[in-house]
This record gives C-alpha cells, sequence and structure tokens, in this order.
C-alpha cells in the first residue's frame, strides 16, 4: 500500500517546466482577448478606453477566472496541459479541490492585485503634492517587498517544484494532474540507430573529398587492364591518336604528357589541375609538361581515315 501512494506522488508530481508553460499559457490568452476586445472599438474616438482600461481589464480578468478557476478549478494554460489546482492545505491524500475561500482569494491577488497596481500608477502619475508622495512611497514599497517575495519564492520552486507563484504558496494550492500519469518507457533503439548512421554520414562527409576518385579509378583500370601483351583494339585507338585516353571520344586539340597516348587538351588540363600528381591511366606516366600534337601528324591521321 506503501509503495503504491509513492508511485501515485512520483507519477501526479507536475514538472516544473510545465507549470512555467500553464503561466506562459495564460499571459499570452490574457493578451490575445484583450487585443481582441480592442479591435472591437477599433472605428470608436481614440484613447476611447485609456481612461478606464484598468477596470476594463479586471473585468475581463473576472469573467475568465469565474469559468476557468472558478468552476474547473484550473487556469486555461492549465486545462490545455492537462492540470489542475488541488487544496494542499487538505490532509488527505485524494484530491481535494479548492475551497470557495481560496478561489474567492485567488481573484483577489490576481485580479485585484493587477488593478490596484495599474490604478495607484494612473493616480500618482501626475500628483506632486506631499501627502501624494508618501503615499507613493508607500505603495512603492509594499511593491518591492511583493517582489521580493515572488523572487524568493520562485527560487523555493525552483529547488522542490511546487508553488510557482507566491499566490499559490500563501493561498495553499498546488498544481497536479488532472489524470494520473503513466510513467513513461522510453526505447532508446531507435536513438541509438540514428545517432550510428549520423555518425556514419559525417565520416564519410569527411573522408570523400580527402580521396581522388580520377587517381583511384585510373589505378584500378590499370592494374585490370594488362600494360604489356599483344595490344588490343583499344590501345591501338589510343595509340594511333583516334581516341582521347580519358574520355574515349575523337581527340580535340590533341596534347600529349610524354608517352604514347593521345588526350583531349581540356580533359588532360582539368585533371592536371584537379590533381597535380596525375598520371596517364593506361600506362601510368606521370605529367611533367603538356606537348600540343604537331599540325602535320594530325592532319596525314584525319587523311587516312
Amino acid at each position: 500500500m506503501a509503495s503504491r501512494d509513492e508511485e501515485t506522488k512520483r507519477t501526479d508530481r507536475v514538472l516544473r517546466i510545465s507549470q512555467l508553460d500553464a503561466l506562459e499559457l495564460n499571459k499570452a490568452l490574457e493578451q490575445l482577448v484583450w487585443s481582441q476586445f480592442t479591435q472591437c472599438f477599433h472605428g470608436f474616438k481614440p484613447g476611447l478606453l485609456a481612461r478606464f482600461e484598468p477596470e476594463v481589464k479586471a473585468f475581463l480578468w473576472l469573467f475568465l477566472w469565474r469559468f476557468t478557476v472558478y468552476s474547473k478549478n484550473a487556469t486555461v494554460g492549465q486545462s490545455v496541459l492537462n492540470i489542475q489546482y488541488k487544496n494542499d492545505f487538505s490532509p488527505s491524500l485524494r484530491y481535494q479541490p479548492l475551497s470557495k475561500n481560496q478561489k474567492l482569494w485567488y481573484a483577489v491577488c490576481t485580479i485585484g492585485g493587477k488593478w490596484l497596481e495599474e490604478r495607484c500608477y494612473d493616480l500618482f502619475r501626475n500628483r506632486h503634492l506631499a501627502s501624494f508622495r508618501k503615499a507613493k512611497q508607500c505603495v512603492n514599497f509594499v511593491v518591492g517587498l511583493l517582489k521580493l517575495g515572488g523572487l524568493i519564492n520562485f527560487l523555493l520552486f525552483l529547488q522542490r517544484g511546487k508553488f510557482a507563484t507566491l499566490t499559490e504558496r500563501l493561498l495553499g494550492i498546488r498544481s497536479v494532474f488532472c489524470k494520473p500519469q503513466n510513467i513513461r518507457e522510453v526505447g532508446f533503439e531507435y536513438m541509438n540507430r540514428e545517432l550510428l548512421w549520423h555518425g556514419f554520414a559525417e565520416f564519410l562527409i569527411f573522408l570523400l573529398p580527402l580521396i581522388n576518385v580520377q587517381k583511384l579509378k585510373a589505378k584500378l583500370s590499370s592494374w585490370c587492364v594488362p600494360l604489356t601483351g599483344a595490344p588490343n583494339g583499344d590501345s591501338t585507338l589510343a595509340t594511333s591518336g583516334k581516341q582521347c585516353s580519358l574520355c574515349g571520344e575523337w581527340p580535340t586539340m590533341p596534347h600529349t604528357i610524354g608517352c604514347e597516348h593521345i588526350f583531349c587538351y581540356y580533359c588532360i588540363k582539368s585533371s592536371c589541375l584537379f590533381d597535380m600528381s596525375f598520371a596517364c591511366p593506361k600506362c601510368g606516366t606521370e605529367v611533367h609538361s603538356l606537348q600540343p600534337l604537331k599540325s602535320g601528324i594530325e592532319m596525314s591521321e584525319v587523311n587516312a581515315i
């Protein structure tokens, strides 16, 4: 029985990031509602809502509070994340909803506090009397204390994971899951496979630019085709100057590199620029200098055809 209770507590504990996400969703909803509300008065006189803006905002937030926290024990952000408020003052381990007093004080602290802060700011902004100055200092002192308390509460929240705001701690309301959460079982087989292939792909990306594919191809062709022995059809074509030893076509601007084989100028030039130690793929002769084929020999070969 004890182990079951411990497991329930562990699975019902709401993550800190989920509680903070719920607060951010609440702020985003408030901004969205206010922007939609102000669009309704877009065609009216400018500044119509500025005079009563704190009261209008308080009325809208009170309307949202009535159909969220008061009726469902959860804000809009908490409902999206499957979270709700629980009465932490209750000694029972079972879920206890918020009492009516907690809901009312929640509205007073959240909605009333925002309204009072904005209204006091508008009230003291254009007042320069000594009495108003003292009241303004007192209000600023109280606001500073509340900000300090909020900071201390946030540090405690980061340590213990309970009561994301000072209001929740003072009223004894805690965030819990609406439904018990199952323990997540994460399988790492797919992740390991992806990491393996990702590492292999990075290794290939690093290795392939270092490999001279053209030189490797020439080496393999020189090993597969015997360099000595009776000349075959390809060797005779290459020797007679009717075929480029690289592209296999009729040589354009034929050049030699010191051996008996003929190359197109663009083929041999691009190969030499790509590989400084380029060698003839037929006989393995290294390139020392490009020599154009003599015009007399070229014309005699053309006439022979």
